[in-house]
């Protein structure tokens, strides 16, 4: 699971530079449409206002109000909605307010004489109006860093899920280790028992060169199931040395299930326990088989051994640990999208079955 990266203050600068690009648009528009359809005209109320008279002067103060609203907006804005909207409000009405007087003066100081009308009363009506502008860029912006916030939360939530998703994860992964080598160093002790120490050092041999290719193995990324089966395979080779005459292992998996992702060591416990309480338990010969099967979008993972009839009530001590595992692992990783089922299925046989989403590399 990957954590989405935030967007950076560059990108976020530009973020808002173009939503200030299509605010300006959709005025203008707005304007355009209705000067069109109504035949409405701001300067044929107040022809001899201020306000209008010079389109570089209402530019250049707009760029400065736009950009002082933005920074302080940015730089003010609080946790709270009521406090952002009276911000909002206070903002634009006092940028609004000083680019109206800022706009009078100057043609107080250089259009003096010309006809130009600059009591305040006379073009109030079109500050209102550019402070209706205003504060509606306020409210955009606000929407906007309101964004950017809900992101920046959701990405933080999102590193401490999956910190703590991964520190489940290892801790529930590094769990089999001991389990499996517990299982392994007492077929071990069996075969020095038995009297078979060349057998017993092959196993530790192979046990070696188990345990360096699992532990390099990262918990939180999932494998090919043909990759995971080879592993497996490794595993049985150190358990043949000791039930080699007792032990059948069969697998049954069509090639392109092979590529379906699952997590690493998934099957491992179901191997361990198929063998410590399968062949381990019975004095004739055991079956394992492994089926998969993709069914849809998911994929179907069985593994099936002989135990010994009386097993079909109890289960042997130990037993939950790995299945244990298995299923805490599932729902760590999957939560309700992955599923595991494990019980007796008929007299002396025994099926765990694991349910996962189908995905694949």
């Amino acid at each position: 699971m990957a954590v989405n990266s935030l967007p950076g203050r560059r990108e976020r600068v530009i973020r808002a530079f173009a939503l200030a690009a299509l605010y300006l648009c959709l005025i203008a528009l707005f304007f355009f449409a209705a000067s069109y359809l109504t035949g409405w005209d701001s300067r044929s109320l107040r022809p001899d206002g201020f306000i209008g008279r010079s389109i570089l002067v209402d530019a250049l103060a707009g760029i400065a109000s736009f950009t002082l609203m933005t920074a302080l907006v940015w730089r003010l804005r609080g946790g709270t909605i009521f406090y952002n909207i009276v911000l909002c409000f206070a903002v634009s009405s006092a940028v609004a307010t000083a680019d109206f007087l800022a706009v009078m003066a100057y043609f107080a100081t250089f259009h003096a004489g010309e006809g130009v009308n600059l009591t305040a009363g006379y073009n109030a009506e079109d500050m209102f109006i550019c402070w209706a502008m205003y504060l509606g860029w306020c409210c955009a912006l606000q929407m906007l860093l309101f964004n950017f916030d809900v992101q920046e939360r959701e990405h933080r939530l999102a590193v401490v899920r999956e910190e703590a998703l991964g520190a489940q994860m290892r801790a529930l992964r590094y769990q089999i280790n001991p389990h499996f080598l517990f299982n392994t160093l007492n077929s071990i002790a069996g075969l020095i028992e038995e009297g078979s120490p060349t057998q017993a050092e092959r196993m530790l041999l192979s046990l070696s060169t188990f345990l360096r290719t699992t532990l390099a193995l990262d918990p939180m990324h999932d494998v090919p199931l043909a990759d995971e089966l080879a592993l497996q395979e490794e595993y049985l080779e150190i358990e043949r040395e000791r039930f080699s005459d007792r032990m059948a292992f069969h697998i049954d998996m069509p090639e392109e299930v092979g590529q379906a992702l699952v997590p690493s060591l998934i099957l491992q416990p179901l191997i361990e326990n198929a063998i410590k309480h399968g062949v381990g338990a019975t004095m004739g010969k055991v079956d394992i088989s492994l089926q998969a099967r993709r069914q849809a979008n998911r994929v179907w993972i069985t593994v099936e051994n002989d135990i010994p009839v009386t097993a079909d009530g109890p289960k042997p001590a130990g037993m939950g640990v790995g299945l244990r595992n298995i299923a805490e692992r599932l729902q760590a990783r999957f939560q309700d999208d992955g599923r595991f089922f494990s019980g007796p299925v008929s007299p002396g046989r025994y099926r765990a079955s694991i349910d996962l989403p189908w995905r694949t590399a």
